[in-house]
């Protein structure tokens, strides 16, 4: 199956790339590189530097002929959001729209959309969040991502067009890059590895879902043969405060200082684990990794990182 992966270059549309090449499909990536990198790009994809907010997106699609795009490309900073909203609903929303046409004149046969599990749903009126639970979001993120769900749902009645909506907890694993302000994980092991304090935003007691990159691509596999038209949650149901998830990153590097703490983001709820109960019974999805051995890997991963920054002089 040719497959287009839009954000193929960044932390989890890379790890997509290489499965689906290991499993014999023909990938095609489109991504700006805003976030990404080029060195995550899979030598045996074919690589287009674009946004999807380009005009020349059609010409993509039109070459490739992809028979099905799983997108990943966002603005994926709530901070970023709240301050400019407009540029947010210019990615997460045109973007979107641009790639959801592209999709139905060319006859893709499904799009699989990579939501958020935690931003849309706001405060949550109970844990673990299934479904059902009401959506109100309280960033410009959230709103930009839920309301791609509703451009979906109409071209699906509309147009037929099949798709998956996933929407992610917190992921982190490998290739996360530690230089955003998404992903505690790999922020705060980078600076404990520099010797410097991680900021903690709050008391320390707010909480994330935690789910291991590598398990959110075995979903995206295979919701490409399994759903239509749905949408899913992918999490594993555990709440990590962010002083739980300091003082494990701490124990697993030999770190002894502590945490800084400041305010709150405005934007970011206060905690969040999502039921993934319907995934694991119509995908056949479940998390393979504990949160131990996920945070054991990705030591290892940002302690390679800091060796290499080391012998370069950097």
């Amino acid at each position: 199956m040719k497959v287009l992966v839009t954000g193929g270059s960044g932390f989890i549309g890379s790890h997509l790339v290489d499965a689906l090449i290991d499993r014999g499909h023909q990938v095609v990536i489109v991504d700006n590189l805003c976030t990404g990198f080029i060195n995550n790009v899979n030598p045996a994809a074919k690589f287009y530097q674009m946004s999807v907010c380009d005009q020349e997106l059609a010409e993509v699609f039109q070459q490739e002929k992809p028979e099905l795009v799983n997108h990943h490309a966002a603005q994926m900073i709530i901070k970023r959001s709240v301050e400019n909203p407009m540029f947010d609903a210019q990615e997460n929303i045109l973007g979107t729209l641009n790639v959801i046409h592209h999709c139905i004149q060319f006859g893709v046969q499904k799009l699989i959309y990579a939501s958020s599990g935690g931003a849309i749903y706001g405060e949550p009126k109970y844990l673990p969040v299934d479904e059902e639970h009401p959506i109100n979001p309280i960033s410009e993120y959230g709103v930009s991502k839920h309301t791609v769900e509703h451009y979906l749902h109409l071209y699906g009645l509309r147009n037929g067009l099949n798709y998956v909506v996933l929407r992610y907890s917190n992921v982190y694993g490998p290739r996360q890059n530690p230089g955003g302000e998404a992903g505690v994980v790999a922020i705060f092991a980078s600076q404990m590895l520099r010797g410097e304090r991680p900021t903690i935003f709050g008391s320390g007691d707010k909480t994330r879902d935690y789910t291991h990159v590598f398990d959110i691509v075995d979903a995206n596999l295979l919701s490409m043969e399994r759903g239509q038209r749905a949408i899913y949650n992918l999490g594993t149901g555990v709440e990590t405060s962010d002083q739980a998830m300091f003082d494990a990153l701490a124990k697993a590097l030999g770190y002894a200082g502590s945490p800084l703490y400041t305010s709150a983001r405005p934007g970011e709820i206060h905690r969040i684990c999502l039921d993934s109960s319907k995934a694991q019974k119509e995908l056949g999805w479940k998390p393979r990794f504990t949160l131990g051995e996920g945070l054991s890997q990705a030591t290892e991963y940002y302690k390679s990182l800091a060796g290499l920054a080391s012998r370069s002089g950097a």
